[in-house]
């Protein structure tokens, strides 16, 4: 370890610079500075979150006959969408964002995402995290390179909060992890030991129906097995929703506490739905739910800073535009960013909806990519971070951005 990244690292963790705050939270003492640095959090959905059923395009028919049992209804119908605009509509699981809509502090980017073909989970989670798709030889993240354009008067100015630095904060500059609450697993009913072996027993003949729960059983043990794995692999070890408010309380103590830290990080897992995604309940608004808690909660406890605040909201890529056999969704494209924080232009929908229309889709199955998120970051590290074009490009650097939102 060179001697500058350990004097940072040591400064950290010292007993002088940091004081417990609840269970796991912490905050620096005996700082003189202002607290008026703007700051950047990004919040990595991990597995492919289904962007279609966040930001629903409820004018569209298309979408509807695509999904026929998981598309969320409209608004003004039975466990209706929550109305974004004569276009779009939110998912109702995520109400307690609304009033940030409304107050105009939050936006989406829709058909937004990473211009390459890939569906493969790690791939699509290392390019958007290093900024530069298409090689897998990267050895830094672009938080950790924007990390390297920031003032460098303090000691310590970015956070993860999880067990292992992700590969979005990976690189020379030095960066602080802090452990997540404890990870959750829910079975259901069927799958406790003795609930099997009672069936076991009851269907254990040669008969045609016990042959049928015999096969069955081994069918399922299959498919969980796959899917548990391909599930662990799609979430990278990050946590599941459940216990996000209490990660982002922690969060937004150190943001506040701290003056020093302009960057954080929190990756949550569990959002790779190919069984039983559900529609305005069901296993995605299970999960939509604590994120939304979160998210506000977030907000809350960031207080005044909220207003020197971007929290960016992403996903590897979204999912396909038609249901699945097992009424759920598969590997797509195109996806939606969130973008809050006081300083936002919000209450909009940005980018260019190009529609769900076979000849507009990519590869003729998802959401086509109208927007590099590369633009999307860009556009928030000029306008709020206030860093400039020189700086971004070494951000992300081989990427020309030919798009600027106006976010902030």
């Amino acid at each position: 370890m060179k001697r500058r990244k350990f004097l940072q690292l040591a400064n950290l963790l010292s007993a002088s610079g940091i004081i417990s705050v609840g269970c796991h939270g912490w905050v620096a003492k005996g700082l003189t500075q202002t607290n008026n640095r703007q700051r950047l959090i990004v919040v990595f959905l991990r597995g492919g979150v289904d962007g279609l059923s966040i930001v629903i395009p409820h004018q569209e028919d298309i979408y509807y006959d695509a999904r026929p049992n998981i598309a969320i209804p409209a608004p003004g119908e039975a466990e209706d969408s929550l109305i974004l605009n004569e276009q779009f509509a939110l998912h109702p699981a995520l109400a307690d964002i609304m009033p940030l809509w409304q107050n105009r502090s939050l936006a989406f980017v829709h058909a937004c995402g990473l211009n390459d073909d890939t569906r493969s989970h790690f791939d699509a989670q290392y390019y958007m995290e290093t900024g530069i798709p298409g090689t897998k030889k990267i050895p830094d993240g672009w938080m950790n390179r924007l990390l390297a354009n920031l003032p460098k008067d303090q000691p310590t100015q970015a956070v993860n909060l999880g067990d292992t630095p992700p590969r979005i904060l990976m690189g020379e500059m030095a960066v602080a992890s802090l452990p997540t609450g404890r990870k959750s697993t829910n079975n259901l009913p069927i799958d406790r030991p003795q609930i099997y072996e009672a069936f076991d027993r009851l269907y254990s003949g040669s008969d045609e129906l016990g042959r049928a729960y015999q096969e069955g059983r081994q069918a399922r043990d299959l498919l969980l097995d796959d899917l548990e794995k391909e599930m662990e692999e799609a979430s990278g070890g990050a946590p599941p929703p459940k216990g996000f408010a209490a990660d982002a309380k922690n969060l937004a103590q150190i943001m506040v506490g701290d003056s020093r830290t302009q960057l954080g990080f929190l990756a949550l897992g569990g959002w790779d739905t190919h069984v039983n995604q559900g529609s305005s309940q069901g296993t995605l608004a299970r999960r939509l739910k604590p994120l939304g808690e979160g998210l506000v909660t977030l907000v809350q406890e960031l207080g005044p800073l909220y207003s020197n605040t971007v929290i960016l909201v992403m996903s590897e890529f979204g999912r396909t535009v038609k249901e699945n056999g097992n009424s759920g969704t598969d590997h797509g494209h195109g996806n939606v960013m969130w973008v809050l924080g006081g300083g936002v232009r919000g209450g909009q929908v940005y980018g260019e909806w190009p529609g769900l229309d076979e000849s507009e889709l990519f590869q003729k199955r998802d959401l086509a990519v109208t927007t590099d998120f590369r633009n999307v970051i860009s556009s928030v590290l000029e306008q709020h971070i206030g860093i400039n074009q020189s700086q971004i490009a070494q951000v992300f650097p081989s990427h020309s951005s030919n798009q600027r939102l106006a976010l902030l």
